[in-house]
C-alpha cells in the first residue's frame, strides 16, 4: 500500500474537509469526523512507514486518540481537556506528516503523479495545522476570534467556521467574516499566511522546476 500512500491520505483529507456536505452536520461532527481523523493517522503511518521511530510514535498517537474517541462515544460527552488533547495529537501528527511529505516531494528526482499528489496533500495538511492551532487558541483564550460566522456557539458549526477561516487565511484571501482580535491570534494568522506563501513560492516552485528539466531531457 506504500505505493498508494499519497492517494489514500489525500482522499482522507478531502473526506474530512467536505464530508459535512454529505452527512448530517451533527452526525458528521461527532461520529464520522473522529473516525476519519483516526483513519488519517493510519494513512499517515503509510507515509512515514519507512521511519520506524516516527511510525511507532504514530501508533501511540492513534491509540490515545482512539481511547478518547471511545470514551466520548460511551459517555456521549467530551470535556474541554479531552478536546485539547485530541487537538494536540492531531497537531503533532500533521507536523510530522507534513514535514515528511515535503521531504519526499523535495527529494524526488522526477515529477510523477505521486509527487503531484504529495504536493497537494502537503498544502492541505498546512490548513489542518492552522485549524488545530486556531482551535487551541480559541479554547484557551475564548473570544480570540470573532465574527458573524462565530456567533453560533454550537461546536459543530463553530469548528466548521474555524476550519473555513484556516484555509481562507492559508490562501491569503481574507473575506473578513472572522477576525483575530487578540495578539496571539493575530500572530498565529500572520504565521499561517506566511507559511502558505512560502510553500507555494518555494516547494511548488522546486517541483515545477524539476518537471521542466525532466521534460527538456525527455524531449
Amino acid at each position: 500500500m506504500y505505493k498508494f500512500r499519497f492517494e489514500i491520505f489525500l482522499a482522507l483529507q478531502l473526506a474530512i474537509l467536505f464530508g459535512s456536505l454529505i452527512f448530517p452536520p451533527e452526525f458528521f461532527e461527532f461520529t464520522v469526523l473522529p473516525l476519519l481523523y483516526l483513519l488519517s493517522i493510519l494513512g499517515g503511518l503509510l507515509i512515514i512507514s519507512k521511519r520506524k521511530v516516527a511510525a511507532w510514535f504514530f501508533v501511540l498517537l492513534f491509540m490515545v486518540s482512539a481511547f478518547i474517541f471511545g470514551s466520548s462515544m460511551i459517555y456521549r460527552q467530551e470535556s474541554q481537556t479531552d478536546i485539547l488533547i485530541r487537538l494536540l495529537i492531531y497537531f503533532l501528527f500533521h507536523i510530522v506528516v507534513t514535514w515528511n511529505i515535503i521531504k519526499q516531494v523535495w527529494k524526488a528526482q522526477f515529477v510523477t503523479k505521486n509527487v503531484v499528489l504529495g504536493l497537494m496533500s502537503g498544502y492541505i495538511s498546512l490548513g489542518f495545522l492552522a485549524f488545530f492551532l486556531f482551535m487551541s487558541i480559541e479554547l484557551t483564550h475564548p473570544g480570540a476570534f470573532q465574527g458573524i460566522l462565530l456567533e453560533n456557539k454550537d461546536i459543530s458549526v463553530f469548528s466548521e467556521a474555524i476550519l473555513y477561516y484556516s484555509y481562507i487565511t492559508l490562501l491569503t484571501i481574507g473575506y473578513g467574516e472572522i477576525v483575530p482580535v487578540i495578539p496571539i491570534a493575530q500572530k498565529a494568522a500572520m504565521l499561517v499566511g506566511l507559511v502558505g506563501q512560502f510553500y507555494l513560492v518555494i516547494v511548488t516552485a522546486v517541483v515545477v522546476e524539476k518537471y521542466i528539466k525532466h521534460s527538456e531531457k525527455r524531449n
